[in-house]
């Protein structure tokens, strides 16, 4: 079993010995979501790589509900799916910051070069994407990223 999905476990264990009903709802949604990626199409164990994809996944839909919810007037629910997403985000890697963003994104593109033996232009930016994707693992949003490649590249 992978250390992440142990550590939600055991934390899904605290919570229900607490008696928190968010944390634990928001845990067990979470292992769902888990198991039925393991299980989908050919059933495999996932990696740890592929368990923060889907914690990141849940997180960004409870971020987009939370919106809907808001610009419906469901301020309630916002709250809500908010609470759920702070859970959640607790598994992820830390978020980079603007500044290490954009070294990672300079650092991408300068093995980009290397292989090309020239800068890269916008229409490279798949190959710098690919590099620079590999670096974040997970650290960092794919549009956020994509937007730092892209104003790098411009």
């Amino acid at each position: 079993m992978s250390e992440v999905k142990a550590a939600i476990r055991d934390d899904l264990k605290t919570a229900m010995k607490a008696k928190d009903v968010l944390v634990t709802g928001t845990l067990r949604m979470l292992l769902s979501a888990i198991q039925n990626e393991e299980t989908s199409g050919t059933a495999h164990a996932l990696t740890d790589e592929e368990f923060l994809k889907v914690v990141a996944r849940e997180v960004k839909k409870r971020g987009e509900a939370a919106e809907i919810f808001e610009a419906n007037g469901r301020d309630e629910l916002a709250a809500k799916e908010r609470a759920e997403a702070d859970v959640m985000s607790r598994y992820l890697p830390k978020q980079l910051s603007d500044d290490e963003l954009n070294t990672l994104v300079d650092a991408a593109i300068a093995e980009v070069t290397a292989q090309l033996g020239e800068a890269p232009t916008v229409r490279q930016m798949g190959q710098v994407m690919k590099v620079a994707n590999a670096k974040a693992a997970g650290a960092a949003d794919g549009k956020r990223l994509s937007s730092a490649v892209k104003a790098k590249l411009a």
